[in-house]
């Protein structure tokens, strides 16, 4: 593994996501109900003025999958809609968090589903704290790109 760019903060992070996605044409993020949502919505926001079609979809359940549009409150998620294929699969870090349940093999076939006979097949992984990585996901999904941030928090009282 091979670190191409370090960067600082949230603005650098999307920065690389919208670098990598330049050639995407439908991305489908898969995160954890809730918790993944708003950076799926977040690193859509880097591409609103793309005619780029993204979806967020819970987990591994693709009939639950969202249009991610763009709206005068930012990025967000659209009545269901069908998801036939696409060309980038984008797996955020929650769906790797051991209390979510789901295994890398199972989400590595429902990838595979989406990506179906896509040329220019691309997954990427979004992560904070290697979370796809200590989890083993690097192993079972082939990866293209791993995003990969530090979250430092300090708390002070004034």
């Amino acid at each position: 593994m091979e670190v191409l760019n370090t960067s600082k903060g949230i603005g650098g992070q999307l920065n690389d996501f919208r670098k990598i996605t330049t050639d995407s044409k439908t991305i489908v993020f898969f995160g954890s109900a809730g918790f993944c949502t708003p950076f799926a919505e977040l690193l859509a926001f880097v591409l609103r003025n793309t005619d780029k079609e993204m979806f967020f979809v819970p987990g591994e359940q693709l009939d639950d999958a969202k249009l991610i549009v763009p709206t005068e409150h930012g990025m967000q998620l659209e009545d269901r809609k069908s998801l036939i294929n696409a060309d980038t699969v984008i797996l955020l870090g929650g769906v790797s968090m051991p209390k979510i349940g789901l295994e890398p093999q199972v989400m590595k076939e429902v990838v595979d589903e989406v990506l179906g006979d896509s040329e220019n097949k691309l997954i990427i992984g979004v992560c904070f704290q290697s979370m796809l990585l200590s989890e083993n996901w690097l192993e079972v999904i082939d990866f293209d790109y791993i995003i990969d941030s530090d979250l430092t928090n300090e708390l002070k009282e004034i």
